[in-house]
């Protein structure tokens, strides 16, 4: 009969356990590598290199904000947003890839690189210059109140008891939170511009308080509505810019250098006479447009 070599034994034994000792202090989430650990401040953004080697730029727009970002009869994306976008892809030497987004959701959108840039009629704000960086202005605008023909309303100091409306993360929710939290409070609230605007078609909102642009387009279209005196001029005047995922250099400085450009040359102009005046008029050119002398990042 052959003896075993209790020696051997115990090596084995040691090395069995070792093993096992081994595999649990891998399969623990306390003892995990460095690099396996998930960054939360991880770049989430393409760079302008990047943009180029892909042959397409993301741009983030509206699709129910005529005349800035719509659809056409045809579905296309059209307005005055979607001439910039056009433009500054051309300029970038990319085609454009347009992806609609909430009002709520754009800050969220560059953040979480869904898109490379904001057009959607973004009004610069301090709250969100925290989380994004805004290039130079297109378009200023400020706040506008569309009431009803048969009961005007100049201000917000004349509401009463009638239903204000507005679009959840525009500037009309920020000025009201900052300036009039007892009306917010009250006011009915929505993601989309379309659901506002049905809300006051169906008597369910009697005033929507929106960019003056968006005001003064909807009551030129939507019989039984107007923009009282007084009315298109509700708080200070505020800055309409594209914006890109913060620390984002290299397109911020892309889009700086062609906003300048196009501001120079005219190009805003001829897109404000194509897109704007048919709803505005001639009128409101030099109150909504930037000319170059007054050209500042925000």
């Amino acid at each position: 009969m052959k003896v075993v070599d209790s020696g051997k034994i115990m090596k084995i034994v040691v090395a069995f356990l070792a093993l096992i000792l081994a595999v649990s202090l891998t399969s623990c989430g306390s003892d995990q590598p460095q690099d396996k650990v998930a960054q939360p401040n991880a770049q989430t953004f393409r760079t302008l290199d990047a943009i180029k080697q892909s042959g397409t730029v993301k741009v983030g727009i509206f699709t129910d904000k005529s005349p800035f970002g719509y659809l056409d009869a045809d579905g296309k994306n059209v307005g005055y947003d979607i001439d910039y976008g056009n433009a500054l892809a051309t300029a970038l030497g990319v085609k454009v890839e347009y992806v609609p987004v909430d009002a709520a959701a754009r800050v969220s959108a560059l953040e979480s690189g869904k898109v490379d840039i904001i057009l959607a009629n973004f009004t610069v704000t301090p709250e969100r210059k925290e989380k994004v960086d805004y290039s130079y202005p297109y378009m200023k605008v400020s706040l506008g109140l569309a009431s009803r023909e048969n009961s005007p309303v100049a201000s917000l100091d004349e509401i009463g008891d009638k239903k204000l409306t507005i679009v959840t993360g525009t500037t009309a929710e920020t000025y009201l939170k900052k300036n009039h939290p007892d009306i917010l409070a009250k006011a009915q609230k929505f993601e989309q511009y379309t659901d506002a605007t049905q809300a006051l078609a169906t008597g369910v909102a009697d005033l929507w308080l929106t960019d003056n642009t968006e005001a003064l387009a909807f009551v030129k279209n939507t019989k039984g509505f107007v923009v009282a005196p007084g009315a298109a001029s509700i708080g200070s005047a505020d800055l309409i810019a594209p914006a890109v995922a913060k620390g984002n250099s290299t397109v911020l400085a892309a889009i700086d250098a062609d906003v300048k450009e196009k501001t120079a040359n005219g190009f805003f102009k001829t897109a404000y006479e194509t897109t704007l005046a048919p709803v505005y008029g001639a009128e409101f050119e030099s109150s909504l447009l930037i000319s170059p002398e007054e050209l500042q990042r925000p």
